[in-house]
């Protein structure tokens, strides 16, 4: 939501605003794999836990002292590079290798994702490059939308196609059945997370726990489920669902209890993000798309600029706030502003601040002052002007 005013006046910012800025302002981490960000999570930490061993063994081995380059290839240094990427995620990459992939393509300093996506899983991982990465907690806390397919009649530990079998039924729900039990799995409602998750117990991961044999109780937590229906329901024993849903909800839970609830069990054998806040599936772009475009910019035909949204993409539910270029000389020093006049807001929260239509700060309005908490510098390749009218 975009509402620029003069010298400060600002509409009042949307609840679910509020609780991203409790994150980004915070200092707790941000896009991490903490077991919040949905399905499919629960690996990544293995991946970054072998890079840092394979790094360790690197430095002490002499077989992998680093060589000389070859042919006098120059290094390909690293740039400022600030924008959103939504990577259309294939099946059987993880999201730790899909970060560093994008990472070598656009030669970014920075990188990161907002919300893991399993390896099984495709569809939408927003990728934020150099400055993006500020504003990765209001993605995070945004609404995920997911198509996702159930096969009946076999429960598994890992309530996905990964894991082994712990019941079965030869019985198969009718679709009038399936659809008579949505209603109990939407709105708020208590949700036990899968053992193999990145929930942390007793400062051990759930799914390392697991994978020792050992029996994981997880506590069931709340979560919300905004909308769930049935889209198909083949004669295979399969059946389609779409979910949009708050943060921290599992997908895989879902699957498990509504078929342990039908009596004939159920597990995810197809996974597809097609939301993540404010990131559409028309936003998304195929891995060998960008790799095309990244060929082509290289010889001078294309750029990849194309290829990013604005880094304030990810703010699009939270107020702007337009300034001078006297008062954004202040914010960019870390100093507070006064807002005076009979337009200055006399409400309080989380504004996006721009000077001359370009993104300046994140900042907080209160007691009369307009405080930053996040200041941007764009400096470097930022998002072609044409990919924010494209969204409108």
């Amino acid at each position: 939501m975009n509402i620029p005013t003069a010298n400060g006046g600002i509409a009042q910012q949307a609840a679910d605003s509020r609780d991203a800025e409790k994150n980004i302002f915070s200092g707790e981490p941000r896009g991490d794999d903490t077991g919040h960000a949905g399905d499919g999570e629960r690996r990544a930490g293995d991946d970054e836990r072998r890079a840092g061993e394979e790094q360790r063994r690197s430095n002490n081995d002499p077989r992998h002292t680093k060589q000389p380059r070859q042919n006098n290839q120059p290094r390909r240094d690293k740039r400022d590079v600030h924008g959103w990427v939504i990577l259309d995620k294939p099946i059987g990459m993880t999201s730790t290798h899909a970060v560093a992939v994008l990472k070598r393509l656009f030669q970014a300093k920075r990188a990161g994702h907002a919300g893991t996506l399993d390896p099984l899983a495709s569809g939408g991982l927003p990728i934020a490059l150099g400055e993006a990465t500020k504003t990765v907690p209001f993605v995070m806390d945004g609404r995920k939308r997911y198509r996702f397919t159930v096969a009946w009649g076999e429960e598994r530990d890992t309530d996905d196609t990964e894991g082994r079998a712990t019941q079965t039924s030869k019985l198969r729900p009718s679709a009038d059945a399936v659809r008579a039990l949505l209603p109990r799995f939407t709105g708020l409602i208590e949700q036990i997370p899968p053992q193999y998750s990145a929930i942390k117990v007793q400062g051990e991961r759930a799914y390392d726990l697991a994978r020792d044999g050992e029996t994981v109780e997880l506590k069931p937590r709340p979560v919300e489920i905004h909308e769930l229906t049935l889209v198909e329901h083949a004669d295979n024993g399969q059946s389609v669902f779409e979910a949009e849903c708050g943060k921290g909800t599992y997908v895989r839970a879902l699957a498990r209890d509504i078929g342990r609830i039908l009596g004939c069990f159920g597990h995810i054998c197809a996974l597809r993000r097609t939301l993540v806040g404010p990131f559409r599936e028309a936003d998304m772009i195929p891995l060998e798309q960008l790799e095309a475009l990244c060929n082509r910019a290289a010889s001078g035909e294309g750029s990849l600029a194309d290829a990013l949204l604005p880094v304030e993409t990810a703010l699009d539910d939270i107020p702007a706030l337009a300034v001078t270029r006297a008062d954004a000389a202040r914010l960019h020093r870390g100093q507070a502003v006064l807002l005076r006049g009979r337009d200055a807001p006399n409400s309080s929260g989380t504004v996006y601040v721009t000077v001359a239509g370009r993104l300046l700060a994140l900042a907080e309005i209160g007691n009369g002052e307009l405080i930053p908490k996040r200041v941007f510098n764009l400096t470097g390749l930022t998002a072609s002007p044409g990919r924010s009218n494209e969204r409108v």
